[in-house]
């Protein structure tokens, strides 16, 4: 039984929402989001995930529940958890980490989910897209379960190219060729793995497509529809709730010893551009070294998150003279003063970006981050230069770009606007104590209709009855 810590019986609490991610960052900060406003809801939360979150976890109100060992692994080095991603790039690496990271793992999470609900007896389960043992116990248990998304949405549709290929979308015979093609083609193995996945949870092998098991009842995607491909199949359970950002609660920050020379760069006009490789994939030689020596010469003030000696070492030298580094650099104070961004295509920092109205160049190879880069471009905001290893050259005429032509901040505050009219935790919050309350489908329809029902008190709702 997995060891629990926190207090999760609440006499007075609502509902009882059971919560589970995979041991990474860019999984758990945003569900941090949503946890704490169901936390202020007043509803009973209990929390799988990885030992380093521990703190997150009880912080946003949670009672924290670890994962076991065989189901966590260090997202800092996933190579070192996952050796079978070394040297793979493309949909060679998307297919190798779906099946490694995310199915594998699926039938333990199950067991880990169903040890859980046993004590905890929630009301519904809410898990992170890559979370999949959620699916699993949903079939075999009946458990209502809210799916969030922590990356492009990447369900099948007849308007778009399947995922992994980071086409633009558009309707036709394309469409049905490539999706039939990559998806039930190239992967085959994928859709094997979850068979097998499937039948070692003990449930029938089925024909679904491992792109296909998403949450029947509920799915948040924590953006805006203008930042993604329209769909008129886009199924009745899906809601743009605007991004998920972990608000931390306010306390003395230590600013880089250099932060005099952002705020002069402002002040004076001189653009301020960010360069950044996320929680994934943070190999500097791959996106900051290259930006560091394109930019080198620009008229500009270049900051990067990283690590000063690791990207020194990476250069073969001494930083430009334009260039400031700090490991981390918070990003409420930093984003307000860029000028645009230049990203791996991590979509939690891309939809921060857009956020605050920000262009971006976006330099994605890894991952899914392809299939990000391909949206920043499709909505106008910035350029996808279709390579996570991009020449000097390259990077260099994107930024100039994004800074002279105004287009792409145009757009890139179009999307902010547009983010600016969510409360996404409040949103997300809302339609997940429905599920609970109800253990029936959220339909956009239904939440179009009568928005101001959503957030009426759970105490309100017709309640399904509990086993």
């Amino acid at each position: 039984m997995s060891a629990c810590r926190g207090r999760w019986q609440t006499g007075d609490a609502m509902a009882r929402i059971l919560v589970a991610t995979v041991p990474m960052t860019g999984h758990v900060r945003p569900m941090a989001a949503l946890v704490r406003a169901l936390a202020d809801r007043g509803h009973a939360l209990a929390w799988l995930a990885g030992p380093k979150f521990a703190p997150l976890v009880e912080a946003s109100g949670a009672a924290f529940i670890v994962l076991e060992a065989r189901l966590d692994w260090d997202d800092a080095d996933v190579e070192a958890a996952f050796p079978v991603l070394r040297g793979r790039r493309g949909l060679a690496r998307v297919r190798a980490q779906l099946d490694a990271l995310f199915i594998a793992p699926a039938p333990l999470q199950c067991r880990a989910l169903e040890a859980a609900s046993a004590t905890f007896r929630p009301d519904a389960v809410l898990a992170d897209q890559a979370f999949m043992g959620a699916a699993l116990l949903h079939e075999k248990a009946g458990l209502p379960w809210a799916g969030l998304g922590v990356s492009a949405l990447g369900m099948p549709s007849v308007d778009t190219a399947p995922f992994g290929s980071a086409l633009p979308p558009g309707r036709g015979a394309r469409n049905r060729l490539l999706n039939a093609l990559i998806l039930r083609g190239l992967f085959a193995g994928t859709n094997a793995a979850w068979r097998r996945a499937r039948a070692a949870a003990g449930l029938a092998p089925g024909r679904q497509m491992y792109f296909e098991s998403f949450s029947p009842q509920l799915y948040l995607q924590p953006t805006v529809p203008g930042f993604e491909y329209p769909r008129c199949d886009l199924p009745p359970q899906v809601h743009f709730i605007g991004p998920l950002v972990l608000r931390e609660p306010p306390r003395p920050q230590a600013l880089p010893d250099w932060w005099a020379d952002v705020e002069a760069a402002r002040r004076d006009g001189r653009p301020v551009v960010l360069v950044t490789q996320g929680t994934l994939a943070t190999d500097p030689r791959e996106l900051i070294v290259p930006a560091l020596r394109a930019l080198a010469q620009e008229d500009l003030l270049v900051v990067a998150t990283a690590s000063p000696e690791g990207v020194a070492a990476a250069l073969g030298g001494a930083l430009p003279a334009n260039a400031r580094l700090a490991p981390f650099i918070a990003y409420p104070a930093l984003l307000p003063l860029l000028s645009a961004v230049v990203s791996n295509g991590g979509y939690g920092g891309v939809q921060q970006a857009l956020a605050q109205g920000l262009p971006l160049v976006v330099a994605g190879g890894s991952e899914e981050k392809p299939e990000i880069a391909a949206r920043v471009a499709w909505s106008g905001a910035g350029l996808d230069l279709r390579s996570g290893r991009p020449a000097p050259s390259r990077l260099r005429e994107a930024v100039r770009r994004v800074l002279r032509e105004p287009a792409f901040t145009a757009r890139a505050r179009a999307l902010a606007a547009e983010m600016a009219a969510c409360d996404a935790p409040a949103l997300g919050a809302a339609l997940v104590e429905r599920l609970a309350a109800t253990g029936a489908p959220v339909l956009r329809a239904e939440a179009a209709a009568g928005g101001a029902a959503l957030a009426a008190p759970l105490a309100d709702m017709p309640r399904r009855s509990s086993s």
